[in-house]
């Protein structure tokens, strides 16, 4: 007998619960339960679930117009690509619907660049452990580990070397060279911090070399490290940024951003179906608008060391390895490999938690997270890793 999630393809383990309703930082399932959470769609939500200025901009755009062909200007389209640009450091934008779309047309851009400029250059130097998302070329470029024997074969053209160290990629850059790619922050390899002096060595190399500098910012931007975009507290102006996740508060939406020197796309060379449909591009308004507003994002910045300080309380309490990352993307270190079993048990207390490494527990709470809750959180947190500690000691 066909049993109820059968019609689905199976690519993960789900718990066998249907969400059905959220607000703010509350999930609730069909049977009524609440849970608390503390993953929000992998950083997405960055608003909480269904905030009222998304919730009312979808509703007044989707009134008017939801779709046109990507061959004709839309209105929520162009003010959205104004907000970018005004904000940052760039020139001109193009949307997408997912990151991992956005990061494809980062590669595709430079390579691009690296034909018109560099005679024909196409290599870009990434990361070990860096993730870029799930196509192949964004798989190729990814340092995810087991990826290497994953779908091959993969897309070649992305040499790698350990994040932080700036030596390798001045000996990784050959004739071929055409970028280097990054996150500020390593999200999926456990929230690791690009250095900000490293990040400043960087642009100055690739300056100096001739090479475009590419952040993949789709985990790190929209306010979620405390400033709108997180190369900025490097002091830094890449010349290419990807956007995603947070820009669409929970809508498919992304943006490939770049600085005029560096846009060579001719027509054909890119698009897609739904790319800045004035639905998605509402939401980003209403979204952007509201990170903008006076003392948001100092309020961001306030709660992530506050998120921080009780997680580095937890750690020392319970002889733990401390915590990392900045604004509201952070990370307890773990001692022992247990995080999944904290999170098991976290689920069945009602908090939802995400574990990127078995001794690593990655927190991206939405940016509208009150400090009750993450007090609430802390709480439930140290009861079941307190609890998963006592198992595993038991297993021996």
């Amino acid at each position: 007998m066909k049993g109820p999630y059968d019609s689905l393809m199976f690519i993960t383990h789900r718990p066998d619960l249907v969400l059905v309703e959220g607000e703010g930082s509350w999930l609730r399932d069909r049977a009524g339960r609440r849970y608390l959470d503390f993953v929000q769609g992998w950083a997405v939500n960055c608003l909480g679930h269904s905030p009222k200025p998304v919730v009312e901009a979808i509703a007044a755009q989707a009134a008017k117009l939801i779709n046109v062909s990507p061959a004709f200007y839309n209105e929520p389209m162009l003010r959205l690509a104004d907000l970018i640009t005004a904000n940052s450091c760039f020139d001109r934008v193009f949307f997408a619907n997912s990151g991992a779309e956005a990061n494809e047309g980062a590669i595709k851009l430079a390579r691009k660049w690296g034909a018109v400029h560099r005679g024909g250059a196409y290599e870009i130097i990434t990361t070990h452990n860096g993730f870029h998302g799930r196509t192949l070329a964004t798989m190729s470029a990814s340092g995810k580990q087991g990826w290497d024997r994953l779908f091959e074969p993969k897309v070649p053209g992305f040499p790698k070397v350990p994040l932080n160290d700036l030596a390798a990629v001045e000996a990784a850059i050959g004739e071929r060279t055409v970028a280097v790619m990054l996150e500020p922050i390593q999200g999926e390899a456990g929230v690791v911090p690009a250095e900000r002096d490293y990040l400043r060595a960087l642009r100055e190399l690739t300056r100096r070399r001739g090479l475009l500098l590419i952040v993949d910012e789709v985990q790190t931007g929209m306010g979620r490290t405390g400033s709108l975009f997180a190369y900025q507290q490097a002091g830094i102006e890449p010349d290419i940024m990807t956007l995603g996740k947070g820009i669409g508060g929970g809508v498919p939406l992304a943006a490939l951003c770049a600085r005029e020197e560096v846009c060579c796309f001719e027509p054909g060379d890119q698009g897609g179906t739904y790319n800045g449909n004035p639905l998605m591009t509402a939401a980003g308004c209403a979204v952007l608008e509201t990170l903008l507003q006076p003392g948001f994002l100092e309020e961001v910045a306030a709660k992530g060391e506050y998120l921080r300080r009780r997680l580095e309380e937890l750690s020392d309490r319970r002889g733990q390895a401390g915590a990392r990352g900045q604004g509201m993307l952070q990370a307890l270190l773990l001692r022992r490999p247990v995080a999944a079993d904290v999170v098991a048990r976290a689920l069945q207390a009602g908090l939802l938690l995400n574990a990127p490494r078995p001794d690593i527990l990655r927190f991206m709470p939405a940016l509208t997270v009150s400090r009750d809750e993450i007090d609430q959180m802390a709480a439930t947190l140290e009861r079941c890793l307190t609890e998963a500690l006592a198992a595993a000691d038991q297993a021996g």
